[in-house]
């Protein structure tokens, strides 16, 4: 992540305040302490390189606009928050176990010393004790998919999350011990970088000044911000908005309907790519190249229910298993 040049963030007897007590604090009470600033978990997001989290998802949580998102169930056992939190204590107890550094639950959110950084948060795995060189500890854990971005060390987004907190702390180096895949523990360090840190508050205030003045970050092009853009405008009411003397805005509709053209026509050239390779198969169901191989098979046959002839036989059985279905905004481009 590129930064410019920057005097030492650090100063003498920097150290964080506790905010507040973690313990018994409630769902609700959690996520309201959460609202008043950026977290180390928010930081990647907030300056956009969290590819699972866009700015303008991450300003509608912290504007308290989340009650109009898609909403995951806190008890969810499948999803990846749940093992990780799961998993957590037995990673730390691994990495004691590695390294011979013992390690202590924190229960509260930390907060920057600095009054003009005081929306800056952070809650830490585990402090570690007695250590010299290290001084905190980050627990992740990673399936098949997200095993992938370990593969050349800490993804990004972690080393943000990771120097955030050290920024709020004023320490000098954090362990990252990860489980990939349930059965391999790597353990990283991350030294405190101040030049990263400098630029990484800078971006980080941006965006606190958007969260301050309500004013939406920008869409980046994300799933994420298709949610959030969906989430905020899931309706329309029939008006008409001219952008005609717009020049900024119609140079962007310009630019989209190329960008559709050149989409369409490589979407074109790769079809005819893909059946001069089918064609050649016939019946064959692999194929092998010298950079990589396809395969062509046939899906296993299926039943299906038959709505048009149950609605015929059964229309009122037919109605008592309809549920309503809200409906979506199409955006569609004409010339």
């Amino acid at each position: 992540m590129p930064v410019p040049n920057a005097q030492s963030t650090r100063r003498p007897g920097h150290a964080a305040l506790r905010l507040v007590k973690t313990r018994d604090l409630s769902r609700e009470e959690w996520l309201s302490v959460r609202r008043q600033g950026i977290g180390s978990s928010d930081a990647a997001a907030a300056i956009g390189l969290n590819p699972h989290q866009s700015m303008l998802e991450l300003w509608m949580l912290k504007t308290g606009r989340a009650h109009l998102l898609p909403q995951s169930d806190p008890g969810d056992r499948t999803s990846a928050t749940y093992w990780g939190s799961l998993l957590e204590p037995i990673v730390a107890a691994h990495y004691t176990h590695e390294t011979g550094n013992k390690v202590r639950k924190i229960n509260a959110v930390l907060q920057h010393p600095d009054l003009d950084k005081a929306w800056m948060l952070a809650n830490i795995d585990r402090e570690i004790l007695g250590a010299p060189d290290v001084q905190i500890l980050e627990c992740k854990t990673a399936g098949e998919f997200g095993a992938r971005t370990w593969r050349e060390g800490v993804p990004e987004y972690v080393q943000c999350q990771v120097q955030h907190q050290l920024a709020v702390t004023g320490k000098d180096a954090a362990d990252v011990c990860v489980l990939i895949c349930g059965q391999e523990i790597q353990i990283h360090r991350i030294d405190r970088d101040d030049d990263l840190i400098e630029g990484l508050i800078r971006l980080e205030r941006e965006f606190w000044h958007y969260v301050e003045k309500d004013i939406q970050p920008p869409a980046d092009g994300s799933e994420s911000a298709d949610r959030a853009l969906r989430s905020l405008y899931s309706r329309d009411y029939g008006n008409v908005v001219d952008f005609r003397d717009n020049r900024a805005m119609s140079a962007v509709f310009a630019d989209l309907q190329s960008i559709r053209e050149e989409i369409a026509t490589r979407d074109k050239i790769e079809q005819q790519l893909k059946q001069t390779i089918q064609q050649m198969m016939g019946s064959s169901s692999r194929a092998l190249f010298e950079t990589g191989s396809v395969s062509w098979k046939r899906s296993k046959d299926s039943t299906q229910l038959d709505t048009i002839r149950l609605e015929a036989d059964h229309p009122d059985l037919l109605k008592s298993y309809l549920s309503p279905k809200a409906g979506n905004r199409r955006f569609l481009v004409f010339p």
